[in-house]
């Protein structure tokens, strides 16, 4: 397949590319700057330039792009780049597909588990409506809205991806650090549910829906939820190191405001029932496997 991903040079890109050129794909990236390679297309996603003519021939489009929820504290202004780096993003990719003589066959468009905003009653699935008096809740129904608008022929996916764990950067490098020396241990009460998922299954389930059947939202988290604290405590096993050094929710809601709010400390409880009901296999169900493929990946960085 001819693949072209924007938003390419993060965690989840960076492993999607190497995964499908290493499988014989045509991956093309769209990027900012001056492209180097005869692989790279330039487009201003803020401008809504983009050249219609660099989706000729091309299979599938991955929109990756947004900026990072964590960079920094969440200002007004920093609130402000979240919604314009993801709408005005996809709403580039959107009108160039419109634009294109042949529209791409398949749209794969990110979003995230924030779209259920806080949800512990019982298991979300992708038919449980959008959170309420959520910042993510509402930049995650802005975001698909807007991915929605793409090409009726195009089979348009709207991923909702969870806290991607990964050995190497990604939501849990900040954790495993103080973990690895022994000072590490649940932030807040640790009870809050987080709808986590390992880079390998994510990358795994974003090739998958390149070719299944699927339309729609897709939640893209572990069949088998866990909360925050029973993570670090199987991480804390793994690498066996104890996990007693509890950072107080106050801490964080004083430091981090807003953001400890709702990255760190909301709880979200969702299960991916659309991939479990079309059969796709997870190689990290739970947070065990997920612990100890992570410690696996530590040693050999």
């Amino acid at each position: 397949m001819r693949i072209l991903i924007s938003g390419s040079s993060g965690l989840i890109g960076t492993a999607l590319k190497q995964q499908w050129s290493s499988n014989g794909h045509e991956v093309r990236t769209l990027v900012r700057r001056a492209p180097k390679t005869s692989l790279e297309f330039g487009w201003d996603p803020i401008d809504g330039t983009m050249d219609p003519a660099v989706l000729a021939g091309v299979d599938a489009v991955v929109n990756l792009s947004g900026e990072s929820l964590g960079r920094q504290l969440w200002t007004s202004g920093f609130k402000e780049r979240l919604y314009s780096s993801r709408i005005a993003s996809t709403q580039t990719l959107v009108e160039a597909m419109r634009a294109a003589a042949t529209p791409p066959a398949v749209f794969l468009s990110q979003s995230a588990t924030g779209f259920y905003g806080t949800h512990t009653q019982d298991a979300a699935t992708e038919a449980t409506p959008v959170g309420q008096n959520s910042f993510l809740a509402d930049l995650c129904r802005v975001w698909e809205t807007t991915a929605q608008q793409a090409p009726p022929e195009t089979r348009t996916v709207l991923m909702r991806t969870g806290v991607v764990l990964s050995p190497r950067g990604g939501a849990l490098a900040k954790l495993l650090l103080p973990l690895r020396v022994g000072l590490g241990g649940p932030l807040g009460s640790g009870k809050q549910w987080w709808p986590w998922i390992t880079l390998a299954d994510q990358v795994s389930a974003v090739d998958y829906l390149l070719t299944a059947p699927i339309s729609g939202p897709v939640n893209l988290c572990s069949p088998e939820p866990a909360t925050m604290g029973e993570i670090v405590k199987e991480l804390g096993k793994a690498l066996h190191r104890p996990t007693i050094a509890q950072v107080p929710e106050f801490v964080l809601r004083t430091a981090l405001r807003e953001m400890a709010s709702e990255l760190l400390l909301t709880s979200t409880l969702a299960t991916p029932s659309v991939l479990v009901e079309h059969g796709f296999t997870f190689q990290h169900p739970d947070a065990r496997t997920a612990a100890q493929w992570l410690v696996r990946g530590l040693t050999r960085s």
